[in-house]
Parts: C-alpha cells; sequence; structure tokens
C-alpha cells in the first residue's frame, strides 16, 4: 500500500481514522494539519494520537507531526517523543535536524509542495462522514 495519510485536526478525526483503517486490516499514517506545531503543541498531538490508537492496539498508527518552517518546534517535537516530523527548511538546516531525529529513534519528513512524490493527505477538517471517507481513502 502506497503511502495515504489522513490530516487530523481534532480525536474525534483521528479516532475516525484509527477506526477505519482497523475495520479494514490496515496501517494508518496521521498527520496533523500542515505547521500544526505553531498552535497545536507537540504533547497535545502526541497524547490526541495515542488516545485514538488505544481504541485499537493491533493497527499500526504513524503520528507525523508537521512542524512548517520552524525548526526549534520540530526539536521540541523530537523531545517529547514523537517520532516523525516533517518540517520545511533550508537543506542544511533539514540535515541538522535530522541528524537529531536520528539520534533519538525518530525521523524527518522534508516538506516540498512541489514534489508530487510528497502526498497531500485526506484532509478531515469538513468531513461530514470521516469514517466513510477513511475507508475510500485507504482502499484508493
Amino acid at each position: 500500500m502506497k503511502n495515504r495519510p489522513i490530516i487530523v485536526h481534532s480525536l474525534e478525526n483521528a479516532r475516525a481514522a484509527v477506526a477505519a483503517a482497523a475495520e479494514l486490516g490496515l496501517p494508518v499514517t496521521l498527520r496533523s494539519a500542515p505547521g500544526a506545531a505553531a498552535y497545536l503543541g507537540a504533547q497535545v498531538f502526541r497524547d490526541l494520537i495515542a488516545e485514538a490508537a488505544a481504541a485499537h492496539p493491533a493497527t499500526e498508527v504513524t503520528a507525523v507531526f508537521d512542524c512548517g518552517k520552524d525548526p526549534g518546534l520540530a526539536l521540541g517535537a523530537l523531545r517529547h517523543g514523537l517520532k516523525v516530523i516533517r518540517l520545511d527548511a533550508p537543506p542544511d538546516t533539514l540535515g541538522k535536524v535530522a541528524d537529531i531525529a536520528r539520534q533519538t529513534g525518530a525521523r524527518l519528513e522534508e516538506i516540498d509542495p512541489a514534489d508530487p512524490a510528497d502526498p497531500p493527505g485526506l484532509d478531515l477538517l469538513e468531513a461530514g462522514d470521516a469514517e466513510a471517507r477513511v475507508r475510500t481513502w485507504l482502499k484508493g
């Protein structure tokens, strides 16, 4: 299965996405909204994902925290135990943050909106029936 991230904005979104993935027997990647680190906070996102995943312990859930253009927020996310972060920064900064991420057992995803290999994700911001939308998306 190719990477089909789901952008979640709330605990309700995350629960719906994990439930749909569990029903299908598929892993799921939950991504925060673009630049969410600036207003949401790493600990809140980490705990939100953990709570959503707890209802389906057999489902593989990958949490991806989008730190926008702020390497300081990316480092904070690593300190809070997040294992996958996204960052839009100059190459030298990306290299340094990626190295620190590796040292903590995490990884960095470079944000490149111009790259077609960087999947935009299913955004659940205004999803009516989020679970149904996620099922369709994951079957993709």
